[in-house]
């Protein structure tokens, strides 16, 4: 059977928070939250980057949401500079969460992002503590972004070598202090153009490999 897949409102710190939520009609492996790029540069859960992330994690038979953030789409509130989109996946997470509170076994989360909100995970990943992230060319410059947390189990990150947003450079400078490895297409830029199938077998690789 496929997935169900439902459009609900979350209460967030800002008002209603739109969402797309996932359930695989298998018990779910994980919980996914997905955070899109930058509100104020035409960002919204419908980029084709988050499509992508959110399709192949259906296939992983994870509980898969993408949200609108704040002013965005039908959520409410105004964009916060990125304070408050932390917030968002923080309220968005725990209300998933209550979702599956009643499964005799904690499913494991995942905080998936592309380029804005790859870097948002970052920063909720320091309160959420998940088991798992992706990252898809996240804007860990311009968001002074974190390291991963010490008690992620598993950590994928993908950037593009001529990405003209999220340079190179600037996630290598990033990356270099903990050694955080780091999967690079050649000849992809920041929206991957040409490059999303590709992006999908990463995914399913990774987790073919270390699930």
């Amino acid at each position: 059977m496929p997935a169900a897949t439902q459009k609900i409102f979350i209460d967030g710190p800002a008002g209603k928070i739109e969402t797309i939520l996932s359930v695989p009609a298998s018990t779910p492996q994980g919980i996914a939250i997905i955070a899109h790029p930058h509100p104020l540069h035409g960002g919204t859960m419908d980029n084709k980057v988050i499509q992508t992330l959110f399709n192949t994690l259906q296939l992983l038979d994870f509980a898969v949401v993408k949200f609108n953030f704040r002013g965005v789409g039908a959520s409410d509130g105004v964009f916060d500079h990125g304070t408050g989109e932390i917030d968002d996946v923080i309220a968005v997470t725990a209300a998933i969460r209550g979702q599956f509170g009643n499964t005799t076994v904690k499913l494991p989360l995942l905080l998936g992002g592309f380029s804005f909100g790859g870097g948002i995970q970052l920063h909720a990943a320091e309160k959420l503590n998940p088991d798992f992230l992706i990252l898809i060319a996240p804007s860990v410059a311009n968001l002074k972004a974190p390291p991963v947390p010490d008690s992620t189990q598993l950590t994928l990150i993908v950037q593009g070598d001529r990405d003209d947003i999220v340079l190179p450079e600037q996630i290598l400078a990033w990356a270099t202090p903990k050694s955080q490895p780091i999967v690079f297409i050649p000849g992809a830029g920041h929206f991957f153009h040409g490059k999303l199938m590709l992006l999908k077998q990463l995914i399913l690789t990774f987790f073919s490999n270390k699930t």
